[in-house]
């Protein structure tokens, strides 16, 4: 009896450890088979490998600046009539002495754009190539020279020249010291020029996403 005892939990022992093993390695391999199928889930989306990233949505668009002269077809009164309409709502004022409608030539007068010591700093780094050793402006101020050049009787050319000055130093010592032009002021000018003769904008559309 003793003997067969000594047989009995030995074989007993070792059909446990077996179905311990097993049940484990079954355990394992459902525990793997998961893990491939959820990997296999996420790389078999059919977008992922193509799916492209646009990180520039949001941002603010640019654009070249326009040619100058610039060509605009019309009459050229009625051009010239245009040209006087954006310098009124651009608050220039037409330099009458100076201007020859006639000719298709308008100069305005001095127009201050910045005041204050911080505003026009900027405003001339804006504006103009500031390539002076001063750094205390004061104002800054541009003018404004329009020629309207009759190609053919329907086209023309429109240059525009911004003559850009900076008021420096401060009391009896300041003077207005002539600047070269960074093209912004004449771009401006044009931009609402040709909108206000061809009723489309210049400017790009802005992402909104």
């Amino acid at each position: 009896m003793e003997m067969l005892r000594s047989h009995i939990v030995p074989s007993v022992l070792l059909l446990l450890a077996t179905v311990s093993i097993v049940v484990g390695q079954k355990g394992v391999d459902n525990q793997t088979r998961t893990i491939k199928e959820d990997a296999n889930r996420t790389t078999a989306r059919p977008n992922d490998a193509t799916r492209s990233f646009d990180f520039g949505k949001g941002k603010t668009r640019t654009r070249e600046m326009l040619a100058n002269p610039y060509r605009l077809a019309g009459r050229r009164d009625v051009l010239m009539s245009s040209i006087i309409d954006v310098l009124r709502d651009k608050k220039l004022i037409v330099d009458e002495a100076s201007s020859r409608l006639s000719d298709g030539l308008i100069v305005t007068q001095p127009f201050v754009f910045a005041r204050g010591s911080v505003v026009a700093q900027n405003e001339l780094n804006r504006y103009a190539i500031v390539d002076s050793p001063i750094n205390s402006w004061s104002r800054a101020q541009y003018t404004l020279t329009i020629e309207v050049q009759s190609i053919d009787g329907i086209q023309n050319n429109v240059s525009v020249i911004a003559k850009i000055e900076g008021r420096a130093g401060a009391g009896l010592t300041s003077e207005w010291i002539t600047l070269r032009s960074s093209g912004l002021a004449e771009d401006e000018f044009l931009a609402k020029l040709v909108e206000a003769v061809t009723g489309s904008s210049v400017e790009p559309d802005q992402d909104t996403l």
